[in-house]
């Protein structure tokens, strides 16, 4: 028998085309910076999570050049048999400090953090309490898990509070997760409030830093610091995609979790170490975010700038209080238009649709980085007040 042809597929794939939301990868022709190449035109970049300008760093560059010379391109094994190199003990060591805690173990990505330290942390008569607009990493995480899952209406600690109450005599662990900085609407989750509610409760504290690694906190440590909450969430999961310019995730806490990890975490368990290429690129990102502010301060004054301006013009950016801004049309086809023509302005502003976001939530969203200048900020804004206009947004 030949291989299948899957019509089945092809019928699903023709109504996202009937529904206007079918897309081809964008291909970069360029590094990813605030100007980028994209399909052979010049266009500024507001698509991009290299949150500090980080990714294109020559101090970055060089590291992992020369721990290429130093180290090969491969750790040719899981970390468990022989791919654990010195270099990612140091990545490790280092994320420690930066973020204040005992341990941190690093995996291939935030997404295999949350699949990975979720399950192996809750299990059958454990209850996740979760965000009902945590990230679909936390969702899948939660999944693997054999622990009951319940939802609480997004940043409300009233119903949180509600919640925990139902499930609190009925469960062994309880354990609360949330996003740091929701993805989609750029607004910071009430962490003070999580805390103290999980505190008074006996509930494990989870937060998922990926939007806030970089982002929030004096030198970007994550939402915990950022919030004066040190020491008082048991498990950060941090991002090393985004505002650290490279690729990899991690969960940092106390050293038994880290311990337990190594040997439970599934991704981490069955996954080849990361390239050592990248582990020091990511040490000397941290480096740099340890030595200043400069970054971190600039980033916040461009997407402050940059909100303000989209605000004026009278769209609707929701709730967006970080460099995430999202352009809300509530219609996907609309998103996907302004999208279109703003491209054809010069700006690259992904649209994103359901099942992404709710239903009539449809989006362009912008992410603002350091690397911006406000010129570019400008540009972006008039092509945005021109098709705005045409597309009967503002």
């Amino acid at each position: 028998m030949g291989i299948h042809d899957l019509d089945f597929i092809t019928e699903r794939l023709d109504e996202l085309k009937d529904q206007g939301i079918y897309r081809r990868l964008t291909v970069l022709e360029s590094p990813a910076g605030a100007r980028c190449k994209i399909n052979s035109k010049d266009v500024i970049n507001l698509s991009s999570n290299n949150y500090l300008g980080l990714a294109n760093h020559p101090r970055l560059i060089k590291a992992a050049k020369d721990a290429i010379d130093k180290w090969g391109v491969g750790a040719g094994a899981v970390r468990t048999i022989v791919g654990n190199m010195t270099i990612h003990e140091d990545l490790e060591q280092k994320l420690a400090d930066f973020k204040h805690v005992e341990a941190v173990l690093v995996f291939t990505s935030g997404f295999t953090a949350n699949a990975g330290v979720i399950p192996a942390v809750v299990d059958k008569g454990d209850v996740i309490i979760s965000d009902e607009l945590n990230h679909a990493s936390i969702i899948d995480g939660c999944k693997l898990s054999k622990a009951d899952i319940v939802r609480y209406k997004h940043s409300d600690m009233t119903d949180l509070e509600k919640v925990i109450n139902q499930v609190k005599d009925k469960y062994n662990t309880k354990m609360i997760i949330t996003d740091g900085v929701f993805s989609m609407d750029g607004d910071i989750a009430n962490l003070p409030g999580i805390v103290e509610l999980a505190e008074k409760y006996g509930c494990l504290t989870y937060v998922d830093d990926a939007h806030s690694s970089g982002v929030l906190g004096s030198n970007g440590q994550g939402s915990a610091h950022h919030f004066g909450l040190t020491g008082r969430v048991d498990i950060q999961i941090g991002t090393l995609s985004k505002a650290i310019g490279v690729v990899g995730g991690y969960v940092a806490g106390r050293r038994n979790l880290i311990d337990w990890l190594n040997h439970r975490g599934r991704p981490f368990l069955f996954s080849t170490a990361l390239p050592p290429a990248i582990a020091a690129a990511c040490i000397e990102s941290v480096n740099i975010l340890s030595e200043s502010r400069e970054l971190t301060d600039t980033m916040w004054d461009r997407a402050n700038y940059f909100r303000n301006g989209l605000n004026k013009l009278g769209f609707n950016i929701g709730k967006s209080e970080t460099p995430i801004v999202p352009v809300i049309t509530g219609d996907d086809r609309t998103a996907v238009e302004l999208s279109r023509r703003l491209f054809e302005e010069g700006v690259f502003a992904q649209s994103i649709v359901f099942p992404t976001v709710p239903k009539e939530g449809a989006r362009v969203r912008t992410i603002v980085t350091a690397a911006h200048s406000v010129k570019d900020l400008d540009d972006a804004l008039a092509a945005f007040k021109k098709v705005g206009k045409e597309l009967k947004l503002i």
